[in-house]
């Protein structure tokens, strides 16, 4: 897997500052994030997690899975938490040309309703960003990533780049997939019983 920043360089988002990399405060307050889905095996559980601890987050969901799994996304919707658009097929944009990307993101707002926008793999190229930002979108990064897509990390190392990296106005990267559900799984009761603990509180992005 190739090399990848837990905690996002102010260079970078100084370089790229007309995407969202965290929420400016001063307040107690973490922006929880979750890419890829729904899905039944996940989706649900994570849904459960944060209704605990009255936490409300922010899903990025991937347009043909919400096709697939109408019923696990409108959950989403009534618990209260906000949606974002992935695109439909999860496509790398540096691999895809501009007027295919755009596209895919256009198909997914057909199912998504929403002006966040969140590129696969973080990646997306300077025609593609100034599109979107003439259409109204939010390209939303983060300022944490907790790496629970790689597998070659362990469920204590994943926790412990959430714990150690966010601050007030945080935007961390969770993935409600079946690839990250081994960790997901370990980390985000952990986290969502430490930061309350601390007095911090879990918002939406909008």
């Amino acid at each position: 897997m190739k090399p990848y920043f837990v905690k996002t360089p102010n260079w970078i988002k100084r370089l790229y500052n007309k995407q969202v990399w965290d929420i400016k405060t001063n307040k107690k307050v973490i922006y929880l994030t979750f890419d890829d889905g729904p899905i039944p095996e996940i989706t649900p559980w994570v849904l459960q997690e944060l209704k605990k601890y009255n936490a409300k987050a922010t899903f990025f969901c991937i347009g043909d899975n919400v096709r697939k799994h109408t019923v696990i996304y409108n959950t989403v919707l009534e618990a209260g938490h906000a949606v974002g658009n992935h695109t439909f097929h999860h496509f790398n944009a540096w691999k895809t040309n501009t007027d295919k990307y755009i596209a895919d993101i256009t198909k997914c707002s057909e199912y998504v309703s929403s002006k966040l926008f969140r590129p696969p793999y973080g990646k997306i190229k300077k025609s593609q960003r100034k599109l979107l930002l003439e259409k109204g979108y939010k390209i939303i990064m983060w300022d944490v990533l907790s790496a629970d897509f790689d597998q070659s990390i362990s469920k204590e190392k994943c926790l412990q780049n959430v714990l150690q990296n966010t601050k007030n106005g945080s935007i961390i990267v969770f993935h409600d997939s079946k690839k990250a559900f081994e960790r997901l799984a370990y980390v985000l009761p952990k986290v969502l019983a430490h930061f309350s603990t601390l007095g911090f509180c879990f918002n939406k992005l909008n």
